[in-house]
């Protein structure tokens, strides 16, 4: 724990910022995916659902806890996650009724 401690927050934070815009970027990359697509979504309605709550939380963790990192880049996924939910729920009621 002791190497741990010894590295500076503002590591924590770059890092922090880095990973949560990769993240951001991959689900930018499947909205736009999803979007070009015909097909039925291979996403289920769950799986989409379970990211938003799983943003949602870790967003407000960082609110609560003051981490800039945290808050910012899981808002931005909470965000882009929102209209992949839309994507995907739209897709998958355009095809029941096909």
């Amino acid at each position: 724990m002791n190497f741990l401690q010894s590295i500076p927050e503002s590591i924590f934070e770059i890092i922090g910022f880095s990973i949560g815009f990769f993240v951001c970027i991959i689900t930018a990359i499947q909205i736009i995916k999803e979007y070009k697509s015909k097909q039925s979504s291979s996403l289920s309605p769950g799986y989409v659902m379970g990211w938003l709550f799983v943003y949602s939380f870790w967003a407000l963790y960082g609110l609560r806890f003051e981490a800039i990192a945290l808050w910012t880049t899981n808002s931005l996924a909470l965000f882009l996650q929102i209209g992949l939910c839309i994507i995907v729920f739209k897709k998958n009621k355009k095809n029941q009724h096909v």
